[in-house]
């Protein structure tokens, strides 16, 4: 009687998984580190604006006896006693006829003065475009005697100014926006220009394009994100400029918007929710030019970012 040996069997193989990459762990955890930091710096920065929005819709009896940290007392007098008693409608109209003039007139100067800068080759190129930024790099302050001086003694005719200077007319404030943010945007522009191809121009050249034709033409419908986003900033720096407009303006009904709020203010105390509901007012026609053209301003800033 012959005996058979048992088959050897083989304990079965279990799949044994890769090894987790220590790379991708701790690119991970800096990913999620990151976005709680920014998720805590957006919080931080969005919390005075929410915070005046809430209280902006509260009634200042009620704060004062149950404090700011109190929920309660809504009410919508705010909105109403903040547009009568500022007078909104009057500034904000003064602050769209200083802004809508000087964000064109700058867009545009700088536009044809960084063509040049970008176009054109010759000795004096980056001497130019240092003059135009030398702008942004004096403060405010330090031009404040002179430009005072210059503006009263420069004579305008009554229907331009009713003071018969540049002093207390928008005309002050209009050129005084743009020959301070020309040189930002001239920089701007000027960069971006120098991206474009230049077989396209000596294509325009060939078909007998004058230099007018390939910057109009051209070079302007090319550039249009990066004025889209140079236009979504001037908007906001000079709707919100408060400085010049103090200086150069010493009639009531000539301020703009922004130096409204002051009458919101009491001779003895400060309605502060009357105040915050003043401010959402102003705030208003930025948020509404931002989100108008937010696509673009994102196209905008992230021009030449893949590039190379």
């Amino acid at each position: 009687m012959s005996t058979q040996a048992p088959a050897a069997t083989t304990p079965a193989t279990k799949a044994v998984p890769p090894p987790r990459a220590e790379g991708g762990v701790l690119s991970r955890r800096r990913g999620i580190v990151a976005t709680v930091i920014m998720a805590l710096l957006a919080l931080a920065w969005l919390f005075p604006l929410v915070w005046a929005l809430i209280n902006s819709f509260r009634d200042y009896d009620y704060t004062q006896a149950n404090g700011y940290l109190s929920f309660g007392g809504w009410t919508t007098a705010n909105y109403e006693e903040a547009w009568t008693r500022g007078n909104f409608g009057l500034h904000m109209r003064n602050s769209f006829l200083v802004t809508v003039p000087a964000v064109v007139l700058t867009l545009w100067l700088s536009s044809m003065v960084a063509f040049v800068l970008a176009r054109f080759s010759y000795r004096f190129n980056l001497t130019m475009l240092g003059i135009f930024l030398a702008a942004n790099l004096l403060p405010p302050q330090a031009l404040l005697i002179p430009v005072f001086r210059m503006f009263r003694e420069i004579p305008l005719p009554l229907f331009m100014s009713d003071s018969g200077s540049m002093l207390n007319s928008f005309w002050a404030l209009i050129l005084v926006n743009t020959a301070f943010q020309m040189g930002f945007c001239t920089f701007v522009l000027s960069n971006y220009m120098k991206t474009l191809p230049y077989e396209i121009y000596e294509s325009a050249e060939l078909d007998g394009a004058s230099v007018w034709r390939q910057y109009w033409q051209l070079t302007m419908p090319l550039v249009r994100p990066a004025l889209a986003a140079l236009a979504t900033l001037q908007v906001t720096w000079i709707y919100n400029e408060f400085f010049w407009a103090t200086v150069l303006i010493q009639q009531g009904n000539k301020l703009p918007v922004t130096s409204a709020l002051n009458n919101l203010r009491g001779q003895f105390f400060t309605d502060t929710n009357l105040v915050a509901a003043g401010s959402i007012i102003v705030a208003l026609p930025v948020l509404v030019v931002f989100f108008a053209l937010q696509k673009q301003f994102v196209a905008g800033l992230t021009l030449g970012s893949t590039k190379g």
